[in-house]
Protein backbone atom coordinates (compact mmCIF):
# COMPACT_ATOMS: atom_id res chain seq x y z
CA UNK A 1 0.00 0.00 0.00
CA UNK A 2 1.62 3.60 -1.19
CA UNK A 3 2.01 6.40 1.26
CA UNK A 4 -1.05 8.29 0.55
CA UNK A 5 -3.50 5.36 0.53
CA UNK A 6 -2.12 4.01 4.12
CA UNK A 7 -2.55 7.79 5.29
CA UNK A 8 -6.01 7.48 3.68
CA UNK A 9 -6.77 4.47 5.54
CA UNK A 10 -5.66 5.79 8.98
CA UNK A 11 -7.76 9.01 8.37
CA UNK A 12 -10.83 6.84 7.96
CA UNK A 13 -10.31 4.88 10.70
CA UNK A 14 -9.22 7.60 13.23
CA UNK A 15 -11.89 10.08 11.91
CA UNK A 16 -14.87 8.36 10.10
CA UNK A 17 -15.13 4.52 11.76
CA UNK A 18 -17.25 4.32 14.85
CA UNK A 19 -18.71 1.28 16.83
CA UNK A 20 -22.15 1.17 18.43
CA UNK A 21 -25.92 0.19 16.97
CA UNK A 22 -26.72 2.31 14.50
CA UNK A 23 -29.61 2.00 12.11
CA UNK A 24 -28.77 2.14 7.90
CA UNK A 25 -30.18 4.20 4.95
CA UNK A 26 -31.98 0.64 4.05
CA UNK A 27 -33.36 -0.63 7.27
CA UNK A 28 -31.49 -2.34 9.10
CA UNK A 29 -28.90 -2.02 11.91
CA UNK A 30 -25.04 -2.42 12.14
CA UNK A 31 -22.66 -2.70 14.89
CA UNK A 32 -20.41 0.04 13.24
CA UNK A 33 -20.76 3.04 11.35
CA UNK A 34 -18.72 4.83 8.45
CA UNK A 35 -18.83 8.83 8.01
CA UNK A 36 -17.02 9.04 5.55
CA UNK A 37 -17.74 13.14 4.63
CA UNK A 38 -15.95 13.40 8.15
CA UNK A 39 -12.65 12.42 6.34
CA UNK A 40 -13.63 13.85 2.45
CA UNK A 41 -14.18 17.44 4.30
CA UNK A 42 -11.45 17.12 6.19
CA UNK A 43 -8.46 19.40 4.72
CA UNK A 44 -5.71 17.26 4.81
CA UNK A 45 -8.77 13.91 4.33
CA UNK A 46 -9.87 15.28 0.87
CA UNK A 47 -6.45 15.78 -0.13
CA UNK A 48 -5.66 12.29 0.24
CA UNK A 49 -9.16 11.00 -1.13
CA UNK A 50 -8.03 13.01 -4.14
CA UNK A 51 -4.79 11.63 -4.47
CA UNK A 52 -6.22 8.33 -4.17
CA UNK A 53 -9.10 8.57 -6.71
CA UNK A 54 -6.98 10.46 -9.13
CA UNK A 55 -4.26 8.36 -9.54
CA UNK A 56 -6.26 4.87 -9.78
CA UNK A 57 -8.22 6.63 -12.41
CA UNK A 58 -4.76 7.58 -14.02
CA UNK A 59 -3.70 3.91 -13.99
CA UNK A 60 -6.85 2.19 -15.19
CA UNK A 61 -5.92 3.59 -18.33
CA UNK A 62 -9.59 4.44 -19.31
CA UNK A 63 -8.52 8.61 -19.54
CA UNK A 64 -12.44 10.04 -18.15
CA UNK A 65 -12.90 13.59 -19.20
CA UNK A 66 -14.70 14.07 -16.13
CA UNK A 67 -15.74 12.59 -12.73
CA UNK A 68 -19.29 12.55 -10.65
CA UNK A 69 -21.83 11.35 -8.77
CA UNK A 70 -24.15 11.30 -6.59
CA UNK A 71 -24.81 14.75 -3.98
CA UNK A 72 -24.01 14.43 -1.15
CA UNK A 73 -21.58 11.72 -0.55
CA UNK A 74 -19.66 12.45 -3.93
CA UNK A 75 -19.72 16.35 -4.02
CA UNK A 76 -16.24 16.49 -1.59
CA UNK A 77 -14.44 13.93 -4.00
CA UNK A 78 -15.68 15.19 -7.17
CA UNK A 79 -14.23 18.83 -6.57
CA UNK A 80 -11.19 17.50 -5.17
CA UNK A 81 -10.14 15.13 -8.10
CA UNK A 82 -10.68 17.89 -10.35
CA UNK A 83 -8.55 20.74 -8.10
CA UNK A 84 -5.88 18.19 -8.38
CA UNK A 85 -6.01 17.30 -11.85
CA UNK A 86 -5.82 21.28 -13.17
CA UNK A 87 -3.16 21.84 -10.34
CA UNK A 88 -0.63 18.29 -11.87
CA UNK A 89 -1.51 19.68 -15.21
CA UNK A 90 -0.29 22.74 -14.21
CA UNK A 91 2.60 21.85 -11.97
CA UNK A 92 1.30 23.16 -8.85
CA UNK A 93 1.30 20.07 -6.94
CA UNK A 94 3.79 19.25 -4.12
CA UNK A 95 3.70 15.34 -5.14
CA UNK A 96 7.47 14.70 -5.32
CA UNK A 97 6.36 11.13 -7.40
CA UNK A 98 4.51 13.49 -10.14
CA UNK A 99 4.83 12.20 -13.63
CA UNK A 100 3.04 14.38 -15.94
CA UNK A 101 3.19 11.88 -19.14
CA UNK A 102 -0.69 11.18 -20.28
CA UNK A 103 -2.27 13.51 -17.24
CA UNK A 104 -5.17 15.40 -18.25
CA UNK A 105 -7.75 17.77 -17.05
CA UNK A 106 -10.63 15.72 -15.09
CA UNK A 107 -13.59 18.08 -15.01
CA UNK A 108 -16.76 17.70 -12.67
CA UNK A 109 -20.44 16.98 -12.13
CA UNK A 110 -22.88 16.31 -9.84
CA UNK A 111 -26.34 14.58 -10.06
CA UNK A 112 -29.14 15.42 -8.43
CA UNK A 113 -31.65 13.44 -6.68
CA UNK A 114 -34.06 14.29 -8.55
CA UNK A 115 -34.21 17.18 -11.25
CA UNK A 116 -34.83 21.10 -10.63
CA UNK A 117 -38.28 22.89 -10.65
CA UNK A 118 -36.81 25.90 -11.70
CA UNK A 119 -34.26 27.29 -14.29
CA UNK A 120 -33.23 24.79 -16.65
CA UNK A 121 -34.62 22.06 -14.83
CA UNK A 122 -31.45 20.14 -15.50
CA UNK A 123 -30.30 17.18 -12.86
CA UNK A 124 -26.66 16.87 -13.89
CA UNK A 125 -24.53 19.51 -12.72
CA UNK A 126 -21.57 20.87 -14.42
CA UNK A 127 -19.83 19.36 -16.64
CA UNK A 128 -22.09 18.68 -19.56
CA UNK A 129 -20.57 17.35 -22.87
CA UNK A 130 -22.55 14.59 -24.18
CA UNK A 131 -20.65 11.16 -24.87
CA UNK A 132 -17.70 12.45 -22.60
CA UNK A 133 -16.30 9.37 -20.85
CA UNK A 134 -16.50 9.33 -17.32
CA UNK A 135 -16.21 8.03 -14.04
CA UNK A 136 -19.01 7.63 -11.47
CA UNK A 137 -17.56 8.25 -7.86
CA UNK A 138 -19.40 7.35 -3.89
CA UNK A 139 -18.10 7.50 -0.72
CA UNK A 140 -19.59 4.54 0.72
CA UNK A 141 -21.71 1.81 -0.93
CA UNK A 142 -24.03 -0.66 1.03
CA UNK A 143 -26.74 -1.19 -1.18
CA UNK A 144 -25.54 0.56 -4.35
CA UNK A 145 -28.61 2.07 -4.81
CA UNK A 146 -26.76 6.03 -5.02
CA UNK A 147 -24.18 5.44 -7.17
CA UNK A 148 -26.43 3.08 -9.64
CA UNK A 149 -28.38 5.91 -9.54
CA UNK A 150 -25.52 8.08 -10.88
CA UNK A 151 -24.73 5.59 -13.41
CA UNK A 152 -28.27 5.62 -14.60
CA UNK A 153 -28.20 9.42 -14.83
CA UNK A 154 -25.40 9.97 -16.21
CA UNK A 155 -26.31 7.28 -19.19
CA UNK A 156 -29.51 8.82 -19.44
CA UNK A 157 -27.93 12.33 -20.08
CA UNK A 158 -25.76 10.76 -22.64
CA UNK A 159 -22.34 10.11 -20.79
CA UNK A 160 -20.18 7.14 -21.53
CA UNK A 161 -19.58 5.61 -18.22
CA UNK A 162 -16.36 4.26 -18.29
CA UNK A 163 -15.84 3.08 -14.67
CA UNK A 164 -17.18 3.70 -11.14
CA UNK A 165 -15.27 3.71 -7.73
CA UNK A 166 -16.35 3.82 -4.19
CA UNK A 167 -13.91 4.93 -1.23
CA UNK A 168 -15.63 2.82 0.89
CA UNK A 169 -17.44 -1.13 0.61
CA UNK A 170 -19.97 -1.91 3.31
CA UNK A 171 -19.67 -5.71 1.41
CA UNK A 172 -22.99 -6.57 2.30
CA UNK A 173 -26.76 -6.20 1.04
CA UNK A 174 -25.26 -7.48 -2.08
CA UNK A 175 -24.20 -4.12 -3.26
CA UNK A 176 -21.09 -4.75 -5.45
CA UNK A 177 -23.22 -7.64 -7.37
CA UNK A 178 -25.91 -4.83 -7.89
CA UNK A 179 -23.00 -2.24 -9.03
CA UNK A 180 -21.38 -4.17 -10.88
CA UNK A 181 -24.66 -5.54 -13.04
CA UNK A 182 -25.52 -1.66 -13.29
CA UNK A 183 -22.07 -0.60 -14.09
CA UNK A 184 -21.75 -3.27 -16.67
CA UNK A 185 -19.55 -3.60 -19.20
CA UNK A 186 -17.73 -0.20 -16.84
CA UNK A 187 -15.86 -1.96 -13.94
CA UNK A 188 -16.11 -1.19 -10.62
CA UNK A 189 -13.72 -0.68 -8.18
CA UNK A 190 -13.47 -0.10 -4.43
CA UNK A 191 -10.04 1.53 -2.47
CA UNK A 192 -11.25 -0.03 0.56
CA UNK A 193 -13.52 -2.61 2.14
CA UNK A 194 -15.12 -1.49 5.65
CA UNK A 195 -13.35 -4.49 7.15
CA UNK A 196 -10.18 -3.11 6.23
CA UNK A 197 -11.18 0.28 7.92
CA UNK A 198 -12.82 -1.53 11.14
CA UNK A 199 -8.95 -3.75 11.88
CA UNK A 200 -6.97 -0.20 11.17
CA UNK A 201 -9.20 1.66 13.72
CA UNK A 202 -8.52 -1.30 16.49
CA UNK A 203 -5.30 -0.95 15.64
CA UNK A 204 -5.09 2.52 16.32
CA UNK A 205 -7.27 2.32 19.49
CA UNK A 206 -4.80 -0.34 20.76
CA UNK A 207 -1.67 1.30 20.21
CA UNK A 208 -3.23 4.07 22.10
CA UNK A 209 -3.86 1.69 25.20
CA UNK A 210 -0.33 0.16 24.68
CA UNK A 211 1.62 2.65 23.38
CA UNK A 212 4.85 -0.43 22.84
CA UNK A 213 2.32 -1.23 20.10
CA UNK A 214 2.75 2.22 18.27
CA UNK A 215 6.47 1.55 18.28
CA UNK A 216 6.09 -0.95 15.14
CA UNK A 217 8.20 -3.54 16.49
CA UNK A 218 7.19 -7.02 15.64
CA UNK A 219 8.38 -10.26 17.73
CA UNK A 220 11.42 -11.76 16.11
CA UNK A 221 10.33 -15.20 16.53
CA UNK A 222 6.75 -15.10 14.92
CA UNK A 223 6.32 -11.30 13.49
CA UNK A 224 3.36 -10.37 15.46
CA UNK A 225 3.15 -7.09 17.12
CA UNK A 226 5.56 -6.97 19.98
CA UNK A 227 4.82 -6.15 23.30
CA UNK A 228 8.42 -6.02 24.98
CA UNK A 229 11.46 -4.38 22.73
CA UNK A 230 14.13 -5.07 25.97
CA UNK A 231 16.00 -7.34 26.22
CA UNK A 232 14.43 -8.74 23.03
CA UNK A 233 11.37 -8.00 20.53
CA UNK A 234 8.68 -10.27 21.76
CA UNK A 235 4.48 -10.41 21.00
CA UNK A 236 2.66 -11.64 24.08
CA UNK A 237 2.70 -15.24 23.04
CA UNK A 238 6.67 -15.08 23.01
CA UNK A 239 6.92 -12.76 25.90
CA UNK A 240 8.00 -15.46 28.15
Amino acid sequence: MNDARESLLHALAEKSFQLGEFKLSGGGTSDYYIDCRATTLDAEGARLAAKVFYDEMHESGLKPEAVGGMTIGADPIVTGIAILSAQRIQGRTTDSSLDKAGRRLIHGFIVRKAEKEHGTGQRIEGFRRKGARVFIVDDVCTSGRSIIQAIEAAREFGFDVVGAMCLVEREEANGRGAVERAADPAPFVTIFTANDVREKHLHIRQQEEDPLLGLGEVCELCGRPAVTVLPNRRCAAHEK
